[in-house]
């Protein structure tokens, strides 16, 4: 071994005074005074020499980096220089493409989080938005969420859907499509490149069973001949509850609408309810026609003070009010949403109101997408005869030992 290289024993890497202390290869060992006085820091320094100009470049503490180590990039480094390349500079060369190559790297799960933000206001509801996100940390972050988007393919995916495609198909087919969405926008915003692993025609659609089409189930619905009896004993309960269960039927509104009913959003001097689009299924403004009745009911309930319509003692009626009430008065097999069934199937049986008007009363769409583009009204005034015959129907008198029956309903959610 040559005199001038590898100076340094063990003894040496201990040395407590202050200085540089050559080891060879241009590798030397520094030694400094910690700023308590006291402590001694050791560190690894590279100095060469170009064009009479001296530089040095640390190479780490003597805690992080060992004597064999040092004296393997000391060596690195004298190689590049014979190949006339400056060792700084490659050093600052390499780090940059490392954090280059970082800035093009995304999780998963942080591709879900940016995919979600862009589109949130696209969405109709915040609810929305809070299923993706509920969905995707349930099924798929445990096994996509930590893997760069530029990584995930066909087996990745396959691996994040196959239990919940045997468990619940139609929930995993949501899934399918939210992930091939996100490795879509990871694409198009430079972090992974090539074919959707997600995608499903011509790909997924050969590894997984097609999704099972769910059956559709009705709700229970009380035939309407029988809603009159229902309605006069619902006029006897006196409770908040009672009243949005009457207002709900009169109105033949779902459930979650009158449960967040607020003071901002009745029109008395015109007789109307208006539902928010961020409210209503389908996402548009709802104008809900009041009738003599429904009117009566909300001035009975003015002197609340509260912004709902429906209080309870704790903000908004609660979600489970009416059917505990539908359960009180003995009808524990009927839901609130199955009068929406009673209402249209009166309409349709016993009264002359156009189908569009039914229709348009329960809020659904009618026609193709075309004809519901140029359809720009929401047949207000004949929805508005059409509740107030509904509400004359609840009021009348029934005979007595009028029986209550229960039946499927046809009216979707």
């Amino acid at each position: 071994m040559g005199r001038g290289i590898y100076r340094l024993s063990g003894a040496d890497l201990r040395r407590s005074k202050p200085g540089l202390f050559g080891d060879g290869n241009g590798l030397w060992l520094q030694v400094t005074i910690a700023k308590d006085g006291k402590r001694r820091n050791r560190s690894w320094i590279f100095r060469y020499t170009t064009n009479g100009r001296t530089t040095e470049m640390g190479l780490g503490s003597l805690e992080v980096v060992g004597l064999k180590e040092a004296r393997e990039q000391a060596r690195e480094y004298c190689a590049l220089r014979l190949g006339g390349v400056d060792p700084l500079q490659h050093r600052n060369a390499q780090r940059a493409a490392v954090a280059a190559a970082n800035m093009k790297s995304i999780t998963f799960e942080a591709a879900a989080h940016a995919y979600i933000a862009a589109h949130r206001n696209e969405w109709r509801s915040q609810k929305h938005a809070q299923e993706w996100s509920r969905s995707l940390i349930k099924h798929v972050f445990p096994t996509l969420g930590s893997s760069p988007v530029s990584t995930i393919d066909t087996a990745l995916v396959v691996k994040a859907l196959e239990k919940v495609w045997q468990s619940a198909p139609e929930t995993a087919a949501r899934l399918r499509g939210r992930i091939e969405a996100i490795l879509d926008w990871s694409t198009v915003a430079g972090y992974r490149s090539g074919d959707n692993a997600a995608r499903w025609s011509g790909h997924l659609e050969y590894l997984l069973a097609t999704p099972r089409k769910r059956r559709i189930e009705h709700l229970p619905a009380m035939p309407w001949q029988h809603v009159p009896a229902f309605m006069e004993k619902l006029r006897a309960v006196n409770s908040v509850a009672a009243r949005a269960l009457e207002f709900a039927i009169l109105t033949a509104t779902r459930t979650g609408e009158v449960h967040g009913a607020v003071w901002g959003e009745v029109d008395p001097d015109n007789a109307l309810w208006n539902i928010p689009a961020a409210r209503t299924k389908s996402g548009r403004l709802l104008r809900v026609p009041l009738a003599p009745r429904a009117l009566q009911i909300l001035k009975g309930l003015r002197l609340a003070q509260s912004e709902h319509l429906f209080p309870v003692t704790k903000g908004a009626l609660g979600k489970d009010a009416l059917h505990r009430l539908l359960k009180a008065l003995g009808h524990n097999d009927i839901t609130v949403h199955g009068f929406r069934s009673s209402f249209r199937d009166w309409a349709g049986e016993s009264t002359n109101f156009p189908r569009e008007v039914c229709e348009a009363a329960l809020a659904h769409a009618t026609g193709d997408r075309v004809e519901q583009a140029y359809r720009r009204g929401d047949a207000l005034e004949k929805r508005r005869k059409l509740m107030e015959a509904w509400a004359n129907y609840c009021s009348q008198p029934v005979a007595s030992g009028d029986v209550v029956l229960l039946r499927k309903s046809g009216v979707d959610a």
